[in-house]
């Protein structure tokens, strides 16, 4: 049964009528996937030599040991960002006259099946060899590595329930964000090292086999217990009470004084709160407001004049970070039922206004997130300040407008990483003014006047995008109608 399970996935891929597209796709996306599994194998090559330069008089492999555990806190980053569920399949197969146990073995095992779980095998494999088996010897060697790939692959079950217990709720990113601040921040702030507290597990895999045989049993345990909870929720009734429950109670009573704009804006955030690959993009978003201490604690930023107009991008990125995301699949998103609004009066035109008014709503709350980057200098809160202005401003208006340039179909309930569905030419040039436009306003009077004049000149191009915002609106809702039936057609064809 698990084989003709197999078959049926296989013969669904086969017979779609977007077989040739997925192909291509698929083709593409695993040359990508060979060439960072092969930067990561190089890596791994390199790993002895990088570490014997950065601890240099120390033995690398305890230096290893002891750092193992910030490999396994960046594992449940990426593996919560990029690790798909199974749920998508399983509604198209539980209506089938098949044991559910089967059907839920079959989708587990095959969420296995991915270049995820050998990253770790590829990384450090070189460095094995190279230390552990030429000092102590292949067993020595077998227990070490297995130790490692055997946390990693608990890290894949561990993840599959992990998400699908908490990845709707608040709890679930604050856990996420927990891990990012106590794994990294614990040791750079010095209050401890988590490294310390399991060094001495990989220490004993290497002279004896009870790490590893701890760790395989923790292994079945815990794709047991994932079995178990997936198969203790797989109903379709749960499935859609779930749904129901994620919407309820998510209207934001702010947008309702905004009138039918508001309430557009208010259905687009039910819908970001909804769907997988929608709400990626949020806690993406909240993810890289901290990516300005990339730049801030550096002082060659800070103190050379003639690097500090770098900031210009760095605060166009923090403060309109979510605007720049989603908004590069402006209609993308209401692929499904951009009929409907055709059909409603003034639909389209309040709708392109809606998804105005939440973007600019996000990016105000992106700002605010950002003001305690003051404490790196009031200069760096009048960047993000007027960064901000040039954000609603104008830059907003030129993100929607390259958005809108043959948007694509595309499918919500898929996830974010490694999905190009409704992502056309536009949006891989949509970097270009994005990187651009900042510094077309501030580098003519940066460079005659002052840095702090162009600033003022990023501020009031902002503050005049501001004022004239119907008009500057109206260009892209008038856009939206001209294109309206070309847009319609392309939104439905079949994914």
């Amino acid at each position: 049964m698990f084989f003709e399970l197999i078959r049926l996935q296989f013969l669904k891929s086969m017979r779609s009528t977007s077989f040739a597209k997925s192909l291509m796709t698929n083709i593409f996306l695993g040359f990508i996937i060979l060439l960072l599994l092969g930067y990561v194998f190089g890596a791994g090559l390199l790993l002895n030599r990088v570490i014997g330069q950065l601890a240099e008089g120390q033995d690398s492999l305890e230096v290893l040991n002891s750092y193992l555990i910030f490999f396994f806190l960046t594992e449940f980053l990426y593996r919560y960002f990029i690790q798909s569920l199974p749920v998508v399949d399983l509604e198209s197969l539980l209506h089938l006259p098949i044991g559910k146990r089967k059907i839920m073995h079959m989708l587990l095992i095959r969420t296995f099946i991915s270049p995820i779980n050998i990253i770790a095998l590829l990384l450090f494999l070189p460095f094995g060899l190279e230390v552990v088996g030429t000092r102590f010897g292949d067993v020595a060697f077998l227990g070490w590595l297995g130790s490692i790939v055997l946390t990693s692959w608990i890290l894949h079950w561990f993840m599959l329930w992990f998400k699908q217990r908490f990845e709707d709720s608040t709890l679930g990113l604050l856990i996420v964000m927990g891990v990012l601040v106590l794994g990294g921040g614990s040791s750079y702030v010095g209050w401890f090292n988590l490294g310390e507290l399991t060094k001495p597990i990989f220490d004993l895999s290497i002279s004896s086999p009870i790490p590893v045989v701890v760790l395989f049993l923790v292994f079945l345990g815990s794709y047991w217990l994932c079995y178990r909870y997936h198969v203790a929720n797989a109903y379709l009734e749960d499935l859609s009470s779930d749904d129901e429950s994620r919407v309820r109670g998510q209207s934001i009573g702010f947008f309702s004084r905004f009138g039918l704009s508001g309430e557009m804006a208010d259905i687009e955030w039910k819908l970001i709160i909804r769907h997988k690959k929608s709400r990626t993009y949020l806690m993406l978003s909240a993810f890289f407001l901290l990516y300005g201490m990339v730049f801030y604690t550096q002082p060659a930023y800070m103190e050379n004049e003639n690097l500090s107009f770098i900031l210009i991008f760095v605060g166009v990125f923090i403060t309109g970070i979510f605007m720049i995301q989603y908004g590069q699949l402006f209609l993308s998103w209401n692929s499904g039922n951009f009929d409907f609004y055709l059909q409603k009066k003034d639909g389209v035109e309040q709708l392109v206004r809606g998804k105005y008014l939440l973007f600019i709503s996000i990016s105000v709350i992106c700002f605010l997130a950002s003001i305690p980057y003051v404490y790196f200098g009031w200069k760096i809160l009048l960047t993000h300040a007027v960064t901000f202005l040039f954000n609603v401003g104008i830059l907003i208006h030129v993100i929607i407008y390259l958005a809108l340039w043959k948007p694509k179909p595309m499918d919500l309930n898929k996830g974010a990483m490694f999905n190009y569905e409704g992502v056309g030419a536009a949006q891989w040039l949509m970097v270009i003014p994005m990187m651009i436009m900042p510094y077309v306003f501030y580098l003519p009077f940066a460079l005659l006047i002052n840095e702090y004049a162009g600033l003022a000149a990023l501020g009031i191009f902002g503050l005049l995008g501001i004022l004239f915002y119907k008009k500057l609106s109206a260009i892209n809702v008038k856009r939206v109608y001209d294109n309206k039936y070309e847009i319609s057609s392309s939104f439905r064809q079949e994914l």
